[in-house]
Parts: C-alpha cells; structure tokens; sequence
C-alpha cells in the first residue's frame, strides 16, 4: 500500500489545517517542515492508529498548519501494524519524501523494527510506541518519547492493586507482542515485590478472533485480572468475560490502552467502575486539555484517548523544540538536541525527558464512570513525575534483562 500522502493532503485542507508545497516562500525556508506520521489504519490497532492521525490533524488546525513559524506538512504512512510494512514505509517517508522528522510508529514492535534504520538515518523521531529498550538498555539517540514505555504505567497500577485494592492474588492477560509482555512483566514486578501474587500469566495472539479458550483457563481464585491489550482487544475481552459468565467473580483493571476512549464509545454498563491507568485521560483538568478534549469530541462525536493524545502532546513537544532551533528543522542535530532538552506543559501534564529521551511525567489510575451520557476514564489518583524506571535505581534497572514473557520470573504461578 503506497503512502496515504494525498488523501491525507486533502482531509487535511478540508479541516482546515495549513498545508505547505515547496514553492511556497516564508520565513527561512522556502520549503515546509515535512513530518512524516507512521500510523496504523487496518488490522486490530486501526482505532488507534486513525486517533493518531486525527490528534495530529486537530493540532495543526489550531495553528494555521505552522510550528515556529514554519509551515507543516504532514505525511502520512499506513504501516497496517506490520514490522516490515513499518520499516519500508519508514524508508519511503525518509528517502522518498524527505522528511525532516518522524512521528509514530504505535506498536511496540514496528518501533524495533526500524530502531537500526533510524540511528542509521539519523532521523529524529518521536514516538508512540512503548518499546522499552528504544530508550534504556540500548537506547536510540535520534528517539523521543512523549508517551511511556510499556511498564511505566503498568508499575504505577501494580503498586495501586497492592497497595491501595489491598488485592492478593491476580492474573496477567495481554496481547503476545512486545508491549503486552513488557507490560504485564512490569506490572507483576511491582505488584509481587508489594506483597501480591501473579498466579497466572496468559498471552493470547494479537489477532486472536475469540477468547474464550482463555476464559475458559482463569483461575477462579484470583482476587482481579489486568489487562494488558491494545486497539480494540480490551473491548472484546470484557465483553466476552461477561457473555461467559465471568461478570462479578473477579474485578478488572487495565493498563493504559485496555478501554482507550477510542473504543470505551462502543461500550455500554459493562465497564462502569473499571480501573485502568494512563498517562492521560480526556477528563484531566489542565489548560491545554479543556480546550484539546471538547474540541476533539466536537469534531469526531468521542473523547481523546491515549492514541490522539499522543501525537497532540507530540505536536507540542515537536513546536517547542522547533522554536528553540529557530524553525531550522534541517539541523538534525541540534533539532534532536532541542528535543530532548525540551520541557513544556501539553494535554497530558508537564512532559520532561531523562537521559535516555524517555518521558518523566503524571500517570492517572482511572475509573469508567458516565458523564452528559458518556463513558469517561475519570481520574481517581495521580502518580507525578513518573520515570520509566519507576522507583528503581536506573543502573540497577539497567542491569537486568528487558521485560518479557520470563522476565521478571514468574514465582507464583498455579
């Protein structure tokens, strides 16, 4: 599938957002800033992938289409949640298209598809996806990230479920890709290490087109089950938990794309009081998302989720950093740099980097309730200035393996 560089040209003037030809003489540069978006538009993480697409589109409509007093252009690339599709569309937008900056991709494992391509490019990139080594054990120099790692959340749940739920036994469910074992790993560390116990670990495909084998394997003992899917994945798992009887015989939590606004619409009472955790909901009360989340749900008739959220943050990261570099967007160096220095307030709170180009912001345990006749992850508490290395020190972090399917080991399964 070519690259989606019309069709998004024209959604994008019909919205109103400013787009740049060369030709067209401002500023420093008679040519755009060209922003390549990798995105997700068929297969099971399209929700998501069309939200990113719209956070983006919306971003841009409220400036005029300029970042820094530079014109955008944005081009868009459907990776269809493919590793390889993923890597070759990234090398079209960036010998093809010429793109100064990336922004995407959503998967975990299209992010590590194109690590070794980007650090050869030199391209500055800022993320979506939650693939934790991009920014630890070997760290992508040319990397961003605005949203988390996999864990980063998923320690702050664990520690809420121990803590706070006073739960004791729990199961781990999650997509078999990179993210979901990054996330549940995460979340049994914290989450045995204060106290509780995983005592079973399931992995369904990404793509699995019925859970019930799954269901059907539960132990019945456990106090509460996390959900570690992405797209539209936790949806389906709550709604077949229920039509197999499960309703009321263990609670639910979620990680933090598990009942994403973006499929939390399709939802009807069965998700009320449903905790999952985020670094973002569309009910957070800051300046910049009063005005991002009504205006969202305006547009496209639902709230922001962790998806258009991402590249809307990513959207003020990239405007800070380009203002720094005086709109020079063709210094990748000192663009990167600006980047990782930067330090400004977006939708989701404050956002901070580390060292390693990895986000140190809030995350927000948050519960389903119904607002003017919605479902809303209504925040119920909030982690500040969360590390993905939670409360560990990070050279100890470092030194043990990335989180996997055997990593932590799990000591307490039935």
């Amino acid at each position: 599938m070519a690259i989606d560089r019309r069709q998004f040209l024209q959604g994008a003037a019909a919205a109103g957002v400013g787009v740049a030809y060369s030709g067209l003489g401002f500023g420093q540069s008679a040519e755009p800033v060209r922003l390549g978006l990798l995105t997700v538009k068929t297969g099971p993480l399209a929700s998501g992938g069309i939200d990113m697409e719209r956070g983006l589109e919306l971003y841009l409509k409220e400036r005029g289409g300029m970042m820094a007093g530079r014109k955008i252009e944005v081009i868009v690339a459907d990776t269809g949640g493919s590793p390889a599709t993923a890597l070759t569309k990234t090398q079209e937008l960036v010998e093809r298209n010429k793109v100064h900056v990336l922004t995407g991709p959503l998967a975990a494992f299209e992010a590590l598809a194109i690590d070794d391509y980007v650090r050869t490019q030199k391209i500055p990139i800022l993320s979506v996806a939650a693939a934790e080594d991009m920014t630890q054990r070997k760290a992508n120099p040319w990397f961003v990230r605005a949203t988390s790692t996999s864990a980063q959340c998923a320690h702050v749940m664990g520690h809420y479920c121990a803590t706070v739920l006073k739960y004791k036994k729990m199961i781990v469910i999650a997509d078999d890709i990179a993210y979901g074992q990054e996330m549940n790993a995460g979340f049994q560390r914290v989450f045995e290490e204060n106290g509780g116990k995983v005592i079973q670990k399931l992995f369904p495909p990404l793509t699995a087109p019925d859970y019930g084998s799954f269901i059907a394997q539960l132990k019945t003992d456990a106090d509460a089950i996390f959900l570690g899917f992405a797209g539209s994945n936790g949806f389906r798992f709550v709604r077949q938990f229920n039509e197999y009887g499960m309703s009321g015989k263990m609670k639910i939590v979620g990680g933090m794309t598990a009942l994403d606004e973006s499929v939390l619409r399709n939802m009807g009472d069965e998700a009320l009081g449903l905790l999952t955790v985020c670094w973002y909901s569309a009910e957070l009360n800051n300046p910049i998302n009063v005005k991002f989340a009504p205006a969202f749900r305006k547009i496209y008739g639902y709230d922001p989720g962790f998806y258009a959220a991402a590249t809307y943050v990513n959207g003020d990261v990239l405007n800070a950093a380009l203002t720094a570099v005086g709109g020079n967007a063709g210094n990748k160096d000192a663009l990167m740099a600006a980047l990782k220095k930067t330090s400004v307030q977006t939708a989701r709170g404050p956002v901070k980097f580390d060292t390693y180009g990895n986000v140190v912001g809030n995350v927000y345990v948050r519960r389903v309730e119904r607002k003017d006749g919605r479902l809303v992850n209504a925040v119920v508490e909030t982690y500040p200035d969360v590390s993905q290395f939670w409360k560990y020190d990070a050279k100890q972090f470092l030194a043990n393996p990335v989180y996997s399917r055997d990593w932590p080991p799990a000591k307490n399964l039935q």
